[in-house]
Parts: C-alpha cells; structure tokens; sequence
C-alpha cells in the first residue's frame, strides 16, 4: 500500500511541476495580473468585510434572509481558516513563483511561517469555497453563482503561480468540509 502512496504522490508531484512550468510565463501577462486582483475577494480580510456587509444590509433592510446569507459565510469561513492555518504551521511547501527545485514543490513537515514557504493549503480556495458554499445554502437559487465564483477564485491560484493544483485541490476539500 506505501508503494502505491508514494507512487500516487510522485505522480502528483510531477503533475503539479508540469502545470506550473506551463502557468509561469502567463503570470506576469494582463490578464492573469486582473485575474489575481480580482480574485483577492477570496483572501480572509475581503471575505469577513463581504461577509459583515451582508449581515449589515440585511440587518438595515430588514431582510433577513441576507443577514443570515452573511452570518452563514462569516460561521462556514472562521473554521476554514483555522484548519487551513493549523495545516500551513505543520506543512511547509515553497510557492509555485518562488520554487527552484523538486524539494521546493514537495509539502513536507515543518514550521515555517513565512508566505512563501506555506503554498500549501490554498487559503483562498478554502475560504471561499465555505463561504460559496454557505451562502447557496440561504440562497439556493444562487447556488451556482456562488460555486462558480468561488472555483473561479481558486482556479486563479495557479496562473498567479500562488499555488500549486493540489493546493487548491486540499483548500477546496477544507472549503467544501466547512460550509456544509
């Protein structure tokens, strides 16, 4: 079974290089450069004031169910972000823009704090996926919006050279896992 671990893991790791060498020219273009800015509603500070927003609008509109839309993404994104934290402490892992060999790319035990050697778990995919998610769960009829908006944020990550794929992949699990 270790052999089958190990061999899923290298391919991963292989996997995650080749999307990287691909993303890298593009990060610098325009287009990704807006991508980024854009998808920087994903980060925690934009999430919470997002969030807050909703509760205050609801709460000045009388409207309940957008105060409660609000309050449901501030209680899915605040357990996100403590797993996701408690992962980047033990997890240290160079990001795709400042990774220089195979070790770079490869998550390993650790206690670095620094940005850049904590790619791994992707924040703003974990964020915004509990926040996406538990927005739709007031707003059903929004659902797919907010899903899409929140893949789109984590999508993002890559070009940006912000994380790796796996990254995302792991920060849409802890998303997924807290905003249900």
């Amino acid at each position: 079974m270790s052999d089958v671990l190990k061999d899923a893991g290298d391919i991963l790791l292989r996997t995650d290089g080749k999307i990287q060498s691909r993303m890298r020219p593009l990060s610098e273009t325009p287009a990704v450069r807006a991508l980024g800015k854009i998808s920087e509603i994903g980060d925690q500070p934009q999430l919470r004031a997002l969030s807050a927003l909703l509760v205050a609008a609801g709460v000045v509109t009388s409207n309940r169910r957008l105060a409660m839309a609000g309050a449901r993404m501030i209680v899915a994104h605040e357990p996100a972000t403590a797993l996701k934290n408690v992962i980047k402490r033990r997890v240290d892992r160079t990001r795709p823009r400042s990774a220089q060999s195979k070790r770079d790319r490869t998550a390993r035990p650790g206690k670095k704090e620094a940005k850049e050697e904590t790619s791994f778990p992707s924040g703003h995919s974990a964020g915004a996926t509990a926040a996406a998610l538990a927005f739709a769960g007031e707003s059903p009829e929004h659902r797919a919006a907010a899903v899409a908006a929140a893949g789109a944020v984590s999508a993002a990550q890559v070009p940006r050279c912000a994380h790796y794929l796996t990254d995302v992949g792991a920060g849409l699990l802890i998303g997924a896992a807290s905003g249900a």
